[in-house]
Protein backbone atom coordinates (compact mmCIF):
# COMPACT_ATOMS: atom_id res chain seq x y z
CA UNK A 1 0.00 0.00 0.00
CA UNK A 2 2.89 2.79 0.82
CA UNK A 3 4.81 2.38 -2.53
CA UNK A 4 1.24 2.50 -4.34
CA UNK A 5 0.43 5.47 -2.03
CA UNK A 6 4.05 7.28 -2.71
CA UNK A 7 3.33 6.68 -6.44
CA UNK A 8 0.37 7.77 -6.60
CA UNK A 9 1.46 11.12 -4.55
CA UNK A 10 4.68 11.97 -6.80
CA UNK A 11 2.53 11.53 -10.16
CA UNK A 12 -0.57 13.80 -8.67
CA UNK A 13 2.02 16.23 -7.38
CA UNK A 14 3.35 16.09 -11.04
CA UNK A 15 -0.53 16.88 -12.58
CA UNK A 16 -0.88 19.27 -10.86
CA UNK A 17 2.42 21.56 -11.04
CA UNK A 18 1.22 20.68 -15.00
CA UNK A 19 -2.16 22.27 -14.07
CA UNK A 20 -0.75 25.67 -12.65
CA UNK A 21 1.53 26.17 -15.26
CA UNK A 22 -0.45 25.52 -17.89
CA UNK A 23 -3.42 27.89 -16.21
CA UNK A 24 -0.85 30.51 -15.53
CA UNK A 25 0.80 30.71 -19.29
CA UNK A 26 -2.85 30.52 -20.99
CA UNK A 27 -4.44 33.24 -19.24
CA UNK A 28 -1.00 35.90 -19.16
CA UNK A 29 -0.74 34.50 -23.46
CA UNK A 30 -4.92 35.12 -23.90
CA UNK A 31 -5.67 38.80 -25.33
CA UNK A 32 -5.94 41.63 -22.45
CA UNK A 33 -5.13 41.73 -19.16
CA UNK A 34 -6.47 42.01 -15.57
CA UNK A 35 -6.31 46.07 -16.02
CA UNK A 36 -7.62 46.08 -19.52
CA UNK A 37 -10.55 48.45 -20.06
CA UNK A 38 -13.09 49.93 -22.17
CA UNK A 39 -11.46 53.21 -20.72
CA UNK A 40 -7.66 52.75 -20.74
CA UNK A 41 -6.11 53.53 -18.05
CA UNK A 42 -3.20 56.43 -17.60
CA UNK A 43 0.18 54.79 -17.97
CA UNK A 44 1.78 55.87 -14.46
CA UNK A 45 -1.20 53.72 -12.88
CA UNK A 46 -1.33 50.79 -14.59
CA UNK A 47 2.74 50.59 -14.25
CA UNK A 48 1.73 50.78 -10.51
CA UNK A 49 -0.82 48.54 -11.16
CA UNK A 50 1.31 45.54 -12.40
CA UNK A 51 3.92 46.21 -10.10
CA UNK A 52 1.43 45.90 -7.01
CA UNK A 53 0.60 42.63 -8.71
CA UNK A 54 3.98 41.53 -9.60
CA UNK A 55 3.38 41.64 -13.30
CA UNK A 56 5.66 44.21 -14.75
CA UNK A 57 8.34 41.90 -15.14
CA UNK A 58 9.03 39.25 -17.95
CA UNK A 59 6.78 36.47 -18.31
CA UNK A 60 8.95 33.88 -17.18
CA UNK A 61 9.42 35.93 -13.86
CA UNK A 62 6.02 36.26 -13.45
CA UNK A 63 5.88 32.92 -13.68
CA UNK A 64 8.59 31.89 -11.75
CA UNK A 65 7.71 34.23 -8.78
CA UNK A 66 4.03 33.05 -9.08
CA UNK A 67 5.36 29.57 -8.44
CA UNK A 68 7.42 30.42 -5.59
CA UNK A 69 4.18 32.05 -3.50
CA UNK A 70 1.83 28.69 -4.78
CA UNK A 71 4.42 26.53 -3.23
CA UNK A 72 4.27 28.48 0.24
CA UNK A 73 0.59 28.25 0.16
CA UNK A 74 0.10 31.92 -0.73
CA UNK A 75 -2.52 32.13 -3.77
CA UNK A 76 -2.09 36.28 -4.27
CA UNK A 77 -4.31 38.95 -4.67
CA UNK A 78 -6.80 39.01 -6.62
CA UNK A 79 -6.81 41.49 -9.56
CA UNK A 80 -10.65 42.11 -9.99
CA UNK A 81 -11.67 42.02 -5.95
CA UNK A 82 -9.31 44.66 -4.95
CA UNK A 83 -7.32 44.75 -1.52
CA UNK A 84 -8.91 40.90 -1.21
CA UNK A 85 -6.48 37.71 -1.30
CA UNK A 86 -7.36 34.67 -3.13
CA UNK A 87 -6.83 32.73 -0.17
CA UNK A 88 -9.36 34.60 1.73
CA UNK A 89 -12.05 34.41 -1.28
CA UNK A 90 -11.27 30.46 -0.99
CA UNK A 91 -11.96 30.28 2.44
CA UNK A 92 -14.93 32.04 2.01
CA UNK A 93 -16.59 30.73 -0.82
CA UNK A 94 -15.79 27.22 -0.89
CA UNK A 95 -17.04 25.68 2.45
CA UNK A 96 -20.59 26.71 1.17
CA UNK A 97 -20.02 25.00 -2.73
CA UNK A 98 -18.11 21.55 -0.55
CA UNK A 99 -21.72 22.12 1.59
CA UNK A 100 -24.00 21.86 -1.07
CA UNK A 101 -21.48 19.01 -3.55
CA UNK A 102 -21.65 16.80 -0.33
CA UNK A 103 -25.08 16.98 0.50
CA UNK A 104 -26.02 16.50 -3.50
CA UNK A 105 -23.29 13.57 -3.28
CA UNK A 106 -24.87 11.77 -0.62
CA UNK A 107 -28.49 12.30 -2.02
CA UNK A 108 -27.33 11.08 -5.34
CA UNK A 109 -25.83 7.91 -4.17
CA UNK A 110 -28.43 6.85 -1.56
CA UNK A 111 -31.39 7.31 -3.89
CA UNK A 112 -29.51 5.98 -7.16
CA UNK A 113 -28.08 2.92 -5.45
CA UNK A 114 -31.15 1.99 -4.14
CA UNK A 115 -33.84 3.23 -7.32
CA UNK A 116 -30.99 1.09 -9.32
CA UNK A 117 -31.27 -1.52 -7.09
CA UNK A 118 -35.20 -1.80 -7.15
CA UNK A 119 -35.10 -1.69 -10.75
CA UNK A 120 -32.60 -4.67 -11.26
CA UNK A 121 -34.30 -6.86 -8.90
CA UNK A 122 -37.80 -5.91 -10.49
CA UNK A 123 -36.51 -6.31 -13.54
CA UNK A 124 -39.12 -6.46 -16.75
CA UNK A 125 -41.70 -5.27 -14.49
CA UNK A 126 -43.60 -1.89 -14.26
CA UNK A 127 -41.67 -0.87 -11.30
CA UNK A 128 -38.51 -1.45 -13.61
CA UNK A 129 -39.70 0.58 -16.08
CA UNK A 130 -41.21 3.30 -14.10
CA UNK A 131 -37.46 3.33 -12.23
CA UNK A 132 -35.60 4.43 -15.95
CA UNK A 133 -37.91 6.24 -17.25
CA UNK A 134 -37.70 8.43 -14.27
CA UNK A 135 -34.17 8.34 -14.44
CA UNK A 136 -34.13 9.06 -17.99
CA UNK A 137 -36.20 12.27 -17.39
CA UNK A 138 -34.05 13.56 -14.75
CA UNK A 139 -31.25 13.09 -17.05
CA UNK A 140 -32.46 14.36 -19.87
CA UNK A 141 -33.92 18.11 -17.91
CA UNK A 142 -31.07 20.61 -17.40
CA UNK A 143 -30.22 21.89 -13.90
CA UNK A 144 -31.66 25.40 -15.05
CA UNK A 145 -35.60 24.01 -15.45
CA UNK A 146 -35.29 21.84 -12.52
CA UNK A 147 -34.17 24.52 -10.64
CA UNK A 148 -36.95 27.14 -11.18
CA UNK A 149 -39.74 24.33 -11.12
CA UNK A 150 -38.62 23.31 -7.54
CA UNK A 151 -38.86 26.87 -6.61
CA UNK A 152 -42.34 27.60 -8.32
CA UNK A 153 -43.81 24.37 -6.61
CA UNK A 154 -42.56 24.02 -3.18
CA UNK A 155 -41.23 27.62 -2.68
CA UNK A 156 -43.58 30.10 -4.29
CA UNK A 157 -47.25 27.78 -4.34
CA UNK A 158 -46.73 25.28 -0.99
CA UNK A 159 -44.78 27.77 0.22
CA UNK A 160 -42.79 25.44 2.26
CA UNK A 161 -39.29 25.81 1.62
CA UNK A 162 -37.28 29.20 0.70
CA UNK A 163 -36.76 30.69 -2.63
CA UNK A 164 -33.15 31.08 -2.28
CA UNK A 165 -29.77 32.47 -0.46
CA UNK A 166 -28.32 30.82 2.95
CA UNK A 167 -30.44 31.60 5.78
CA UNK A 168 -31.18 28.49 7.30
CA UNK A 169 -30.40 24.77 6.24
CA UNK A 170 -33.45 25.00 5.05
CA UNK A 171 -31.75 27.04 2.42
CA UNK A 172 -29.90 24.01 0.95
CA UNK A 173 -33.28 21.22 -0.19
CA UNK A 174 -33.95 22.69 -3.25
CA UNK A 175 -30.38 23.64 -4.43
CA UNK A 176 -29.29 19.54 -3.22
CA UNK A 177 -32.07 18.22 -4.92
CA UNK A 178 -31.42 20.51 -8.17
CA UNK A 179 -27.73 19.25 -8.37
CA UNK A 180 -27.92 15.53 -7.33
CA UNK A 181 -30.73 15.11 -10.13
CA UNK A 182 -28.53 14.24 -13.14
CA UNK A 183 -26.62 12.29 -10.49
CA UNK A 184 -29.59 10.57 -9.28
CA UNK A 185 -30.12 8.96 -12.95
CA UNK A 186 -26.86 7.84 -13.93
CA UNK A 187 -25.88 6.68 -10.79
CA UNK A 188 -29.59 4.48 -10.86
CA UNK A 189 -28.52 3.38 -14.76
CA UNK A 190 -25.17 2.00 -13.81
CA UNK A 191 -26.40 0.45 -10.34
CA UNK A 192 -29.45 -1.50 -12.37
CA UNK A 193 -26.95 -2.62 -15.22
CA UNK A 194 -24.22 -3.71 -13.67
CA UNK A 195 -26.33 -5.99 -10.89
CA UNK A 196 -28.00 -7.41 -14.02
CA UNK A 197 -25.30 -8.74 -14.48
CA UNK A 198 -23.87 -10.03 -11.46
CA UNK A 199 -27.14 -11.90 -10.10
CA UNK A 200 -26.60 -14.01 -12.80
CA UNK A 201 -23.02 -14.78 -11.69
CA UNK A 202 -21.69 -18.27 -10.64
CA UNK A 203 -20.83 -17.35 -7.00
CA UNK A 204 -24.12 -16.37 -6.25
CA UNK A 205 -25.47 -19.78 -7.63
CA UNK A 206 -22.96 -21.25 -5.19
CA UNK A 207 -24.18 -18.72 -2.25
CA UNK A 208 -27.75 -20.11 -3.03
CA UNK A 209 -26.33 -23.44 -2.77
CA UNK A 210 -25.50 -23.20 0.08
CA UNK A 211 -28.82 -21.71 1.47
CA UNK A 212 -28.22 -18.18 2.04
CA UNK A 213 -31.38 -15.84 2.25
CA UNK A 214 -31.48 -13.66 -1.17
CA UNK A 215 -31.82 -10.46 1.24
CA UNK A 216 -28.12 -11.83 2.06
CA UNK A 217 -27.06 -12.75 -1.67
CA UNK A 218 -28.02 -9.63 -3.15
CA UNK A 219 -27.29 -6.84 0.02
CA UNK A 220 -23.73 -8.64 0.79
CA UNK A 221 -22.54 -10.22 -2.00
CA UNK A 222 -24.29 -9.11 -5.27
CA UNK A 223 -24.98 -5.50 -4.56
CA UNK A 224 -21.11 -5.15 -3.46
CA UNK A 225 -19.82 -6.42 -6.33
CA UNK A 226 -21.93 -4.50 -8.54
CA UNK A 227 -21.02 -1.09 -7.02
CA UNK A 228 -17.63 -1.14 -9.07
CA UNK A 229 -18.94 1.04 -11.67
CA UNK A 230 -20.58 3.30 -9.70
CA UNK A 231 -17.10 3.76 -7.49
CA UNK A 232 -15.75 4.66 -10.47
CA UNK A 233 -18.09 7.05 -11.35
CA UNK A 234 -18.11 8.88 -8.30
CA UNK A 235 -14.57 10.02 -7.95
CA UNK A 236 -14.90 12.64 -11.05
CA UNK A 237 -18.57 13.12 -9.95
CA UNK A 238 -17.47 13.96 -6.10
CA UNK A 239 -15.21 16.45 -7.53
CA UNK A 240 -17.29 18.04 -9.64
CA UNK A 241 -20.30 18.05 -7.10
CA UNK A 242 -18.24 19.38 -4.56
CA UNK A 243 -16.85 22.37 -5.98
CA UNK A 244 -20.08 23.19 -6.57
CA UNK A 245 -22.23 24.62 -9.95
CA UNK A 246 -22.23 28.08 -11.45
CA UNK A 247 -26.08 27.54 -12.52
CA UNK A 248 -27.49 26.19 -8.89
CA UNK A 249 -25.11 28.46 -7.03
CA UNK A 250 -26.66 31.50 -9.91
CA UNK A 251 -30.22 29.96 -9.18
CA UNK A 252 -30.29 29.90 -5.91
CA UNK A 253 -28.49 33.19 -4.84
CA UNK A 254 -25.58 31.17 -3.01
CA UNK A 255 -22.27 32.49 -2.76
CA UNK A 256 -20.35 29.65 -3.98
CA UNK A 257 -17.02 29.70 -5.83
CA UNK A 258 -19.18 29.29 -9.35
CA UNK A 259 -19.24 32.96 -9.54
CA UNK A 260 -15.80 33.33 -8.90
CA UNK A 261 -14.29 30.89 -11.40
CA UNK A 262 -16.57 32.37 -14.23
CA UNK A 263 -15.71 35.92 -13.45
CA UNK A 264 -12.01 35.02 -12.83
CA UNK A 265 -12.46 33.75 -16.56
CA UNK A 266 -14.17 37.05 -17.85
CA UNK A 267 -11.38 39.42 -16.10
CA UNK A 268 -8.10 37.82 -16.93
CA UNK A 269 -7.97 37.33 -12.68
CA UNK A 270 -5.11 35.23 -13.23
CA UNK A 271 -4.61 34.37 -9.33
CA UNK A 272 -8.68 33.97 -8.64
CA UNK A 273 -8.40 31.44 -11.57
CA UNK A 274 -5.64 30.01 -10.55
CA UNK A 275 -6.83 28.99 -7.25
CA UNK A 276 -10.14 27.90 -8.07
CA UNK A 277 -8.18 25.60 -10.87
CA UNK A 278 -5.58 24.18 -8.37
CA UNK A 279 -8.94 23.34 -5.34
CA UNK A 280 -10.56 21.39 -8.32
CA UNK A 281 -7.41 19.70 -9.56
CA UNK A 282 -6.28 18.35 -5.90
CA UNK A 283 -10.13 16.96 -5.34
CA UNK A 284 -10.60 15.67 -8.18
CA UNK A 285 -7.25 13.60 -7.97
CA UNK A 286 -7.80 13.32 -4.24
CA UNK A 287 -11.36 11.55 -4.99
CA UNK A 288 -9.73 9.13 -7.89
CA UNK A 289 -7.24 8.45 -5.32
CA UNK A 290 -10.33 7.21 -2.81
CA UNK A 291 -12.05 5.30 -5.55
CA UNK A 292 -9.06 3.10 -6.27
CA UNK A 293 -8.60 2.43 -2.48
CA UNK A 294 -11.84 1.69 -2.08
CA UNK A 295 -11.84 -0.64 -5.01
CA UNK A 296 -10.18 -3.63 -2.30
CA UNK A 297 -13.05 -3.27 0.02
CA UNK A 298 -15.42 -3.87 -2.52
CA UNK A 299 -13.61 -6.76 -4.38
CA UNK A 300 -10.86 -8.55 -3.06
CA UNK A 301 -10.03 -10.28 -5.96
CA UNK A 302 -8.26 -6.21 -6.86
CA UNK A 303 -4.83 -5.89 -5.28
CA UNK A 304 -2.61 -2.40 -5.10
CA UNK A 305 0.63 -2.48 -6.91
CA UNK A 306 3.24 -2.61 -4.72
Amino acid sequence: MLPFLTRRLLSMAGVLFCVISLTFLLVRLSPGGPFTRERKLPPAIEKQLLARYHLDGTLWQQYSEYLGDVLQGDLRLSTKYRDRSVNELLAQSLPISALLGVSALLLATVTGVWLGSLAAVRHGTLTDTAAMLGALGLISIPTFVTGPLLVLGFALWLKWLPVGGLNSPASLILPTITLAGPAIASIARLTRTSLLEVLHAPFLRTARAKGLSENRILYVHALKTALLPVVSYLGPLAANLLTGSIVVESLFNLPGTGSFFVNAILNRDVFLLGGVVIVYCVLLMGMNLLVDIAYTWLDPRIRLEN
